[in-house]
């Protein structure tokens, strides 16, 4: 009698199998009320939360500063690569007919896009102007200074060694007392910049894990003060990644909150600096001006301290949520 009862029992018992989708609704409801639940935790706490966000915004916006300042370096070598010229100094024994010729051969070659002939005369007020040695100039006797020939070689010549072959070749004709291309100080000028490079890559990896230290002490700091309340939650059957996913946002919150707040710094920065920029530029004659920081790298920006703070938070979770157990 009691085993029928019993089979009558395993026989009325039905399985119901929750569908993918369910899963799916089910973990996206519970993954947003974590991510929202964290976000006001760190908003009811706007003292601390404010402090350690401003140490991570200016982690990460030294790097991102670092970032601006060499692609606006390396904007103005490229306009100074664009417009390297080379000058042709002919004998002081070279007429004017004779440079004249010489000029009229040259314009026929097509490596140069622009060729400018500078007689003695042009030679020597350009030197007034620039040498500010003015009205002195004119107790000289005669015009120290030869024919000279300005070129400017087609964007096929690109590279430094093409240029020094070129110039070469250019010092081997008649007439010619020297050959002059003004690519040396870009040279140092790029080789500064490489280095400028390096140090700033070196400078964002140790400010990169400044970011992952501060977020992990942050996220155990936040553990150690939930201990009884992650203690009970086990006792009831809670598992580990239910309790991991709140500090896992909170990190990932503390790192997209602190990257929003390093662009706006560096904007600003960019913005206070725009003009005095603008001015260097004008006393130069340059029509050079500052680049701002671009949507996709502020876009990245944002990713990587997105990733940062969840990954702060990841290693801190992993390794203290173990040393809880329930009593």
């Amino acid at each position: 009698m009691s085993a029928s009862k019993t089979n009558n029992k395993k026989s009325s018992a039905t399985s119901y199998k929750v569908r993918f989708k369910d899963r799916f609704h089910s973990a996206l409801k519970l993954h947003r009320e974590n991510a929202i639940q964290s976000l006001l935790d760190i908003l009811r706490q706007p003292t601390n939360s404010l402090m350690t966000i401003l140490v991570l915004a200016i982690a990460l916006a030294l790097p991102a500063a670092f970032y601006l300042f060499m692609t606006n370096a390396q904007a103005v070598s490229q306009s100074w690569d664009g417009g390297v010229k080379m000058a042709l100094y002919l004998e002081d024994s070279a007429t004017e007919s004779q440079a004249q010729e010489l000029f009229t051969q040259l314009n026929q070659r097509t490596e140069f896009e622009e060729i400018v002939f500078v007689g003695k005369d042009d030679g020597l007020e350009m030197f007034r102007q620039y040498s500010g040695l003015g009205d002195s100039l004119d107790y000289l006797e005669e015009n120290p200074l030869p024919y000279s020939i300005t070129l400017k070689p087609t964007a096929s010549f690109s590279d430094s060694e093409q240029l020094e072959q070129l110039a070469q070749e250019l010092s081997l004709l008649p007439l010619v007392a020297q050959a002059k291309l003004d690519s040396s100080w870009i040279k140092k000028y790029n080789s500064i910049l490489d280095i400028s490079e390096q140090i700033a890559t070196f400078i964002s990896i140790m400010l990169a894990l400044g970011v992952l230290l501060i977020v992990g002490n942050t996220i155990r700091l936040a553990i150690l003060n939930r201990r009884e309340e992650i203690q009970v939650i086990k006792l009831v059957g809670a598992t580990d990644a239910f309790i991991r996913r709140p500090f896992l946002y909170a990190g990932f919150w503390y790192g997209l909150i602190a990257a929003l707040l390093a662009a706006l710094m560096v904007n600003i920065i960019f913005v206070l600096l725009q003009q005095s920029a603008h001015q260097l530029a004008q006393l130069y004659s340059s029509e050079f001006s500052l680049l701002g920081l671009a949507p996709s790298f502020t876009l990245g920006l944002l990713a990587i301290g997105a990733l940062l703070g969840l990954s702060g938070a990841w290693f801190s979770v992993r390794k203290h949520l173990k040393d809880i157990n329930p009593e």
